[in-house]
């Protein structure tokens, strides 16, 4: 199995020493692929994003990206437990002088796209799921962040205790609390499906207004299994 899985790190690229092993396949963030791994220090398995640094626009959102979940620390939100460059070198900040970096987070066994693809959840669970995505999303707006891609490919589920976690932060933006909090939200970046109508025809106008119309859409897919708008995108 860790000769396998020593296979899917050398396939994808990942070069983090020998600390992590037993690499499979997990997803893709909005800004790099996911590998789930076994930390062999911390005796754990965690879920790996790699972030390439080729050029000023992947260092930009890759630096965006570490420094919002860096400040953001809650049981709704997927932990992260630590940034490293090749070999697994410790960042200590320096990212300019790397070509990749690796997100190193907290490993959730599903995400609720998939739980979806099974069918519609019952209308306890889809409460349970909807109270934690609020708490999640109280305590995000709270520290001044936006979210601007919650889909349910971006909340993961820990099947054993049923705990919801918001993930991947590869498209958050961090707002000024004494300005307004309405920007540009380009066309292409974030998903059209849990978009408000307004939006799509304003994409220069958003607030935090954006991710509770989406957890409000992601709520109605939860109790009948369609997108609100699926048929009109």
């Amino acid at each position: 199995m860790a000769e396998k899985g020593d296979c899917f790190a050398s396939v994808y690229g990942y070069d983090l020493g020998g600390r992590f092993i037993d690499f499979q396949p997990l997803g893709f963030g909005v800004n790099g692929l996911v590998l789930s791994a076994v930390d062999s220090r911390a005796c754990r398995k965690v879920a790996v994003k790699k972030i390439a640094l080729s050029d000023a626009r992947s260092m930009k959102h890759a630096l965006r990206e570490i420094k919002i979940i860096r400040r953001l620390d809650h049981e709704n939100i997927v932990k992260v437990y630590e940034v490293l460059g090749p070999k697994g070198t410790d960042l200590q900040g320096e990212l300019f002088k790397y070509s990749v970096a690796y997100i190193v987070q907290e490993y959730m066994e599903t995400d609720l796209a998939r739980l979806l693809e099974q069918g519609t959840l019952t209308e306890e669970h889809a409460k349970l799921f909807m109270y934690q995505l609020l708490r999640g999303l109280k305590y995000i707006h709270s520290a001044n962040v936006l979210h601007r891609d919650l889909k349910p490919a971006n909340i993961f589920i820990s099947t054993e205790d049923l705990v919801l976690k918001i993930g991947d932060f590869g498209l958050a933006r961090i707002v000024d609390q004494h300005y307004s909090h309405k920007g540009y939200l380009s066309e292409g970046l974030v998903t059209k499906w849990y978009r408000s109508p307004r939006l799509l025809l304003s994409p220069n106008n958003y607030t935090k207004a954006i991710d509770m119309w989406a957890a409000g859409c992601i709520l109605a897919e939860m109790l009948t299994g369609r997108m609100l708008f699926a048929g009109t995108q």
